[in-house]
C-alpha cells in the first residue's frame, strides 16, 4: 500500500532541511520519497493521501529519558528536592509496583507521549527485582500494545533497596528476553544511579556491560548534592568515577548532566557518550540548567527527554520541546542561546543519534523507517503559519497532534491511538493507582499531597 503524507510544510530535519507543498511516500513501512506534493501525486494517483495540504509533517519525535514506573504516582511533592523526592515518593512505591501496573501505565503514559508526537521513548524502570515474577516485561508488553518503539531498562540500585545482585540480575535477563521478543523494543542495561548501587553490584554491573555488549542508560549529575558525595566516596566526580571503572567503554546515555567541570565534557566526549536533556523535571525539582551548548561544541549528541511522570509531571514532549529552548534562552540571558530549528534537531535526529537509532529513524529520508507525524493546520495553533520551525516548537500543542506513523503503521489517528481502548486503559489505571498510593503510604504525606488535597480525602 502506497501513502502520501501531504503538509503545507515538511520538516525533513535532513540535509533537505524545510520543503514547502510536499508529501512523504510511504511504502512497505518505509520512506520512500520525500518531494513535491504536485508531482507525487502524479506519479502515485491511487494513492492514500493523508493531510489536506495546510499542516506540517515531521520526523517522530524522540523522548531520549523517561521512567514508566512512575506513571501511577503523578501531580505530588511539588516542593521536593530531588533526594527528598526519591526518598518520599520513589523508594515506597518501588517494592509495591507489579508488571500488570507496568504494562497499564505504560500504556497510559505512552498514549499520552504518543499523542504528542513521540515514536521512540528510553525508558529506565524503577522497581524492586522479583525474581520469580518480573516486573519490567510489562513495560515491554505495554509499548506493544500501543505500537511503540522502545529503548527498556532497569534502573538497578541496592544500596536504599538491598537485594542479592542475583535477583537484580533476573530481572535484567528477564527484560532482556521479553525485549528480544518484541518487534520494536530494544534492551539496555540500568543503573539507577552509580551511587546507587552498591561497590559490588556497580561492579558486576560495568562487567555485565562489556561482557555481554549491552547499552547502558543511567543519569550522570543530576544535582550538585551528588557530584559531592561522589568525590567524598571515591574522591571523583560521579563520571570521573564511572570512567575509571570502565562503564563509560560501553554506549551510554545520561540523562541530566547538569553539574559538568570541563574534565568531566572532556569524559563524555572522549568515550562517545550520549546525553539526554530534561528540561522540565530539571526546574520542577530545581536540579539545575543543563550546559546544552558546551556539550554540543564538543560533539557530544544532546536529545530531549520528558523524564518521569512524577517528576515532570507531563509527558507531553511538544511541551518539553519548547521549554528546552526557552530554559536555554532565560539562563544565558540571550534569547538567540537557542532557535527552533536547533531545539527541533535536538527532538527527532539528534535524539536518534543519541540512542544509536539514527540510520533508521529521526529525520525524513528515503529508506528510513515510516516514522512520521502530521500536524493538523486546521487547528487554532497552526491556523497561521509564518516560520513552519517556531510555529511547531513555540506554538503547537498536542491538540494538533493528528497523526502518527511508526515503521509505516498509523498508531494515532485524528488524535486517538488505533490499538488500544483509551478509556479502558484509564479504568483500569484509576484503579491501580490507587492501590498504589495506598500500598505504598503516599496518603496523608504533606510533603506529597497539599493540606487542601489531604482533607478533602479525608472527608471522602
Amino acid at each position: 500500500m502506497t501513502t502520501l503524507i501531504r503538509g503545507r510544510f515538511v520538516l525533513t530535519s535532513s540535509a533537505a532541511g524545510l520543503l514547502r507543498d510536499a508529501a512523504v511516500r510511504v511504502e512497505d513501512g518505509t520512506i520512500a520519497e520525500v518531494g513535491a506534493w504536485d508531482e507525487a501525486r502524479v506519479r502515485h494517483p491511487a494513492a492514500e493521501v493523508v493531510g489536506d495540504g495546510t499542516g506540517i509533517v515531521l520526523p517522530g519525535l524522540v523522548n531520549t529519558h523517561g521512567h514508566f514506573s512512575e506513571s501511577l504516582v503523578t501531580g505530588m511533592g511539588e516542593t521536593l528536592t530531588l533526594l527528598e523526592w526519591i526518598q518520599r515518593l520513589v523508594a515506597p512505591v518501588a517494592p509495591h509496583l507489579t508488571r500488570r501496573m507496568a504494562e497499564v501505565g505504560t500504556v497510559l503514559k505512552g498514549a499520552e507521549m504518543l499523542a504528542s508526537g513521540v515514536t521512540v521513548v528510553n525508558d529506565l524502570f524503577v522497581c524492586s527485582p522479583r525474581p520469580h515474577d518480573p516486573v519490567t516485561p510489562g513495560v515491554v508488553d505495554g509499548l506493544e500494545r500501543l505500537g511503540m518503539r522502545g529503548e527498556v531498562a532497569f534502573g538497578a540500585q541496592d544500596r536504599s533497596d538491598p537485594h542479592p545482585i542475583d535477583e537484580i540480575f533476573a530481572e535484567h535477563e528477564a527484560l532482556a528476553a521479553a525485549a528480544a521478543t518484541s518487534r520494536r523494543c530494544r534492551f539496555r542495561l540500568g543503573i539507577a544511579t552509580v551511587l546507587a548501587q552498591s561497590d559490588a553490584l556497580f561492579a558486576a554491573s560495568v562487567r555485565r556491560a562489556q561482557d555481554a555488549g549491552w547499552r547502558v542508560h543511567t543519569h550522570f549529575h543530576e544535582v550538585r548534592e551528588e557530584v559531592v558525595a561522589s568525590r567524598q566516596l571515591h574522591g571523583l566526580t560521579t563520571i570521573g568515577y564511572a570512567a575509571q571503572a570502565g562503564l563509560l567503554d560501553v554506549e551510554v546515555l545520561g540523562a541530566h548532566c547538569i553539574w559538568l567541570s570541563d574534565h568531566d565534557i572532556e569524559l563524555l566526549a572522549e568515550h562517545g557518550v550520549r546525553v539526554a536533556h530534561n528540561p522540565v523535571a530539571n526546574m520542577i525539582l530545581g536540579s539545575g540548567v543543563c550546559p546544552v551548548r558546551r556539550l554540543q561544541a564538543a560533539g557530544i549528541p544532546v536529545g530531549i527527554g520528558t523524564d518521569g511522570p512524577a517528576s515532570n509531571d507531563a509527558q507531553d514532549m511538544l511541551e518539553a520541546i519548547k521549554t528546552a529552548a526557552l530554559l536555554q534562552k532565560v539562563d544565558r540571558l540571550d534569547p538567540t542561546a537557542m532557535t527552533a530549528p536547533e531545539v527541533l534537531r535536538m527532538a527527532t535526529i539528534e535524539g536518534a543519534r543519541a540512542l544509536g537509532l539514527h540510520e533508521v529513524t529521526g529525520s525524513l529520508e528515503p529508506g528510513k523507517d515510516a516514522d512520521v507525524v502530521l500536524l493538523d493546520g486546521r487547528t487554532p495553533p497552526l491556523a497561521a503559519i509564518h516560520d513552519p520551525y517556531q510555529a511547531v516548537v513555540y506554538c503547537t500543542t498536542s491538540r494538533s497532534v493528528s497523526d502518527v506513523w511508526i515503521q509505516g503503521e498509523r498508531v494515532l489517528e485524528a488524535g486517538r491511538p488505533t490499538r488500544i481502548d483509551l478509556d479502558a486503559v484509564m479504568d483500569e489505571a484509576r484503579g491501580l493507582a490507587d492501590a498504589l498510593a495506598e500500598a505504598a503510604g503516599l496518603r496523608g504525606d504533606p510533603h506529597l499531597i497539599g493540606p487542601e488535597a489531604i482533607r478533602a480525602s479525608s472527608a471522602g
